[in-house]
């Protein structure tokens, strides 16, 4: 009886002890957190809201840039369609010159790997895809809320197929005006929202196609670091079809300066694609003066 009086009361012990652990623990986290954030969001005057930012449609400069940000991203990437593989790579420069401002230039390439049966009319031309342009602007930064409000805009001056380069150089146009709204809801979890229309002018026929996209991400951010792991949800619709892709994902830092975010990609609608990888390096120089 006195045996199992004792095995009782260590047990009892060791679930304060435990909880006591738990809480310092929880609590370690949370300053932890709350240490970064205020390294992110205060290391200058001018305040900006740290958010995770999804990983495929990647947004131009931070949220809240501030004055002399810089960003490199070498993107690669793999899709397997029905009829043939897509390798995708893209390299790609942000800069803000002015706080909330960002500005981006990126080139991307698609080359085309198709199956043996394949039939040739069937089969997209690899391609340097165009030389994309853009700008964002954050016209809301609220630290009280968590939540930034950007606007922007995308140009895309699209090259011809490789096999036809050169006649034209420019096959068409894309005009892509976009908004995002982000808020992160207590120190780890954060939700984005990226929509807007694309417009599409084709320079030989002189005709005009549209499309419309819905962007939304969640993330959960590791304490005290810029790690994530979430979830990207691409939509579209096109010609009155629908489209969706999820895109599971996470981001590590290798080094103060140097991340790297790998994501997967598995389309609801599997008619034309199945499965899709996707990487992308990340380089921040360190702010410019000039």
């Amino acid at each position: 009886m006195r045996f199992i009086f004792f095995l009782t009361i260590l047990y009892f012990a060791a679930k304060v002890v435990g909880a006591q652990d738990l809480d310092s623990l929880r609590a370690a986290n949370r300053e932890l957190d709350s240490l970064y954030i205020v390294e992110v969001e205060h290391r200058f005057e001018r305040v900006k809201v740290l958010h995770a930012e999804p990983l495929y449609i990647d947004l131009i400069r931070d949220l809240g840039a501030r004055k002399g940000e810089r960003e490199w991203n070498l993107g690669i990437g793999l899709t397997d369609n029905l009829r043939f593989d897509t390798y995708q790579a893209l390299l790609e420069y942000e800069w803000a010159p002015v706080d909330r401002l960002g500005f981006e230039i990126e080139v991307p390439i698609t080359l085309i790997a198709p199956y043996r049966n394949a039939k040739d009319d069937t089969v997209p031309s690899s391609r340097i895809e165009s030389l994309k342009s853009a700008v964002q602007w954050s016209f809301f930064v609220s630290e009280a809320l968590k939540t930034t409000l950007a606007a922007g805009f995308i140009n895309e001056l699209e090259f011809s197929d490789l096999k036809e380069f050169g006649n034209p150089l420019f096959k068409g146009n894309v005009y892509n005006p976009f908004l995002v709204a982000a808020k992160r809801w207590g120190n780890k979890y954060h939700t984005l929202i990226y929509t807007g229309p694309r417009f599409e002018q084709e320079f030989k026929s002189k005709s005009w196609h549209s499309a419309y996209d819905l962007n939304t991400s969640f993330h959960y951010m590791i304490s005290g670091t810029r790690n994530f792991i979430g979830v990207e949800i691409n939509k579209t619709w096109l010609n009155k079809e629908f489209d969706a892709v999820v895109r599971p994902q996470m981001r590590v830092g290798i080094a103060p300066n140097f991340l790297i975010g790998i994501l997967g990609g598995v389309p609801i609608n599997r008619e034309n694609q199945r499965f899709s990888m996707f990487t992308r390096l990340i380089w921040e120089p360190g702010i410019s003066k000039h």
